[in-house]
């Protein structure tokens, strides 16, 4: 099932009562919203490209191959500051998976909760 949105697209891997994994595709120059989760923690594994990401309003980098954990709660985004393709896998834990559990702070494209 691939999700079409405004920064680039996700493609959900696995979908079960105790865990989501997606495959996330970052277009050169987009960016996620800011945002939180009252539900669910995720794990970010950089498969393609860089990142930027901010956690908790500190911006950290990841390259291909390394990984970031995003608490519950936690405020974050991610950012592909490159003309390339960023691509991670996002593996979601918690009591929700749905869409739904997003809490946006900034949005580039006027989502608004």
């Amino acid at each position: 099932m691939r999700e079409n949105r405004p920064w680039g697209f996700y493609e959900i891997l696995l979908d079960t009562e105790y865990t989501k994994v997606k495959q996330i595709t970052v277009n050169p120059g987009q960016k996620l919203s800011y945002q939180y989760h009252e539900k669910r923690k995720e794990y970010w594994t950089i498969v393609k490209g860089s990142a930027t990401i901010i956690l908790d309003d500190e911006k950290v980098f990841r390259n291909q191959g390394e990984s970031i954990h995003i608490p519950l709660g936690s405020k974050h985004r991610i950012i592909n500051e490159t003309d390339d393709i960023l691509i991670f896998i996002e593996v979601q834990t918690g009591e929700s998976f749905d869409e739904e559990d997003i809490v946006r702070i900034e949005d580039d494209y006027g989502r608004q909760d």
